[in-house]
């Protein structure tokens, strides 16, 4: 039961509504008693009347409207505190729903890399989209409907206990049977529920992986393969779906015929008590017209039972991620904010280890402020790795890498990350305006630095030529722009908060060779310090670099300037000879 008290717990605010409506419908289920015990009088006083000692007969006619308008005022009464905790379970369930998605979607931004690399996109949608509403499910129908069908259960219980003892035990005797069944469905349910759940997020995640990947799909024609895949999921969800229902059909019909049997219990003993003079044609009346305060109770708790269980399925879910904490947090004792910082940025002894495999192995350099830094190697070498430790989207193995002769985990990570600006190979831009997303970092920044980055990142010129301009909306990831404008982009938007530490993760791979000499104009001038970090495969791009870091197999291979690396044997050499072919090798700058 801790998914409800879970749920409890995060009604605060809410919780006197959520007991308002618990009153109301406690009050409604007490309610239900009132109009048949205003029929039994109606039958007993004035449609049958009482029989004197002479054989006459007298009917109590007087109270025929004041009964009649009792009845109706009841009802009136009834249906307004039916309609009033409505209200209230709503308020209750759409508040405290808001309030978790909340604080899901930000307990999410606070999550490193690590939680993201363990889950799915599509699984976490599910989960503070479709999860979520089956927690607002629980708390504005299935709690409500639960505590309606015992207490007016009980009640009719207690109520016809005053009226006749053995009549009610010959009711109440079937009632073990509905638990027991119920208890049997409700064991075998729950897992079907944890079933259909899973397949639910692999249905969107499949959906939202081939939407994320459309072009990709149309780019090697697998439209087919595609629809293919997710038919399969889907029959997957179909499937899953159907078990819980037929598992509910395979039980049903054993609740439906004992609560129906509570109708032949009534009628039979019912009518023989009544024959017998033991109850009144009007206490036979309340019988048989309240006999469904007791079958509608037993009908409904399977269902009931039935939607309990998704929601632990789905609450369960909920819960992984509402406690999740992130291992890259701020220590207590970390140093103040720095207005600015110089841009050292030093490496000693790092290694980076995932799970068993080592990424990077005791690597050692250091980056002075201003200096470029140039990072090569073949592919999975470790590169964007090791430039991910300098703003702590990892933590180090072994080793440690200093910001300003400052541990970085002694650092506030948003005071970190705030002086590091960073444009990755994966660009990823918003569905927003070009200007929304160059000034992303700074929000309140003027129009004219807007244009001032654009044009250091070479991104003006096309920018202008754009409907709208600055205030054209690019689509999702970028979509209408080409793959170097979307890095161009992405520059303008690193450069524009001013970095002391600016990382390019391949950023000009896209860009023609006239672009790209303007771009390394544009860094080699800036107008603020900053430590440059540039991975490129281009010696156009690392030739004039302070320092160059040839990386192979996680560990440095090679270190030294342009000049020096270009005579030595190695990747730097070859990579050289292979971008320049036919240059001669002596005395190459």
């Amino acid at each position: 039961m801790f998914q409800l008290r879970w749920v409890w717990a995060n009604m605060k605010g809410y919780r006197k509504l959520f007991i308002c409506g618990l009153l109301c419908t406690l009050t409604c289920s007490f309610s239900v008693l009132i109009n048949p015990m205003i029929s039994q009088q109606l039958v007993d006083k004035v449609v049958i009347g009482e029989t004197a000692a002479d054989g006459t007969v007298t009917r109590a006619m007087n109270l025929l409207i004041p009964l009649c308008v009792a009845m109706i005022l009841c009802t009136f009464i009834r249906s307004s505190l039916n309609y009033l905790s409505k209200v209230c379970y709503e308020i209750s369930s759409q508040g405290t729903v808001h309030k978790i998605r909340n604080y899901l979607y930000q307990n999410l931004q606070k999550q490193d890399m690590n939680f993201y690399d363990k889950n799915r996109t599509g699984d976490l949608m599910t989960r503070v989209t479709g999860d979520l509403d089956m927690v607002r499910h629980c708390i504005a129908y299935v709690l409500w409907m639960l505590l309606d069908s015992l207490a007016m259960f009980v009640f009719a219980i207690v109520y016809f206990l005053t009226i006749d003892v053995w009549m009610t035990l010959c009711l109440v005797v079937l009632t073990p049977i509905i638990f027991a069944i119920t208890k049997v469905y409700s064991s075998k349910v729950r897992p079907l529920y944890i079933n259909l759940r899973e397949k639910m997020s692999d249905l969107n995640t499949a959906a939202q992986e081939n939407i994320s990947g459309n072009r990709v799909v149309k780019a090697f024609a697998q439209e087919q393969f595609e629809m293919d895949k997710f038919d399969r999921k889907n029959d997957d969800f179909r499937v899953a779906n159907k078990e819980p229902s037929y598992m509910w059909l395979r039980y049903y019909p054993y609740l439906e015929t004992v609560a129906q049997s509570l109708s032949v219990v009534t009628l039979l003993v019912g009518g023989i008590f009544m024959i017998q003079g033991r109850i009144t044609p009007g206490e036979f009346t309340v019988f048989n017209g309240m006999t469904w305060t007791l079958s509608n109770p037993m009908r409904q708790l399977g269902m009931l039972l039935s939607d309990l269980q998704r929601f632990f399925a789905s609450a369960s879910k909920i819960i992984e991620i509402y406690y999740a904490r992130p291992t890259i947090v701020n220590r207590h004792d970390c140093v103040q904010p720095k207005k600015e910082y110089d841009g050292k940025v030093e490496f000693q002894h790092v290694t980076l280890k995932f799970g068993k495999a080592t990424i990077l192995e005791d690597v050692n350099f250091t980056a002075n402020p201003g200096e470029t830094i140039a990072i090569m190697g073949s592919t999975g070498s470790g590169k964007t790795s090791l430039i991910n430790l300098i703003p702590r989207f990892y933590d180090a193995s072994d080793g440690k890498i200093l910001v300003d002769d400052v541990d970085v985990r002694m650092r506030p990570l948003e005071d970190l990350r705030g002086h590091i600006g960073m444009a990755t190979q994966d660009v990823f831009l918003f569905s927003d305006t070009v200007e929304g997303n160059i000034c992303y970092g700074d929000t309140e920044m003027p129009e004219e630095q807007i244009q001032e980055y654009a044009v250091l990142a070479a991104a003006d010129d096309f920018i202008q030529k754009m409907p709208d301009g600055y205030d054209t909306i690019i689509g999702e990831r970028g979509v209408g722009l080409s793959g170097g404008q979307k890095q161009r982009i992405a520059l303008a938007r690193a450069l524009a908060i001013r970095p002391n530490i600016l990382i390019l993760d391949d950023t000009t791979s896209a860009v023609d060779m006239e672009t790209e000499k303007y771009i390394q104009h544009s860094l080699d001038t800036l107008n603020f310090k900053c430590t440059k970090f540039i991975i490129a495969q281009r010696i156009s791009s690392t030739r004039h670099a302070d320092k160059i870091i040839i990386l192979q197999d996680g560990k440095i291979a090679q270190m030294g300037t342009h000049e020096e690396l270009v005579k030595q044997d190695g990747y730097y050499r070859e990579i050289f000879c292979l971008q320049n072919e036919g240059a001669e090798m002596a005395g190459v700058n």
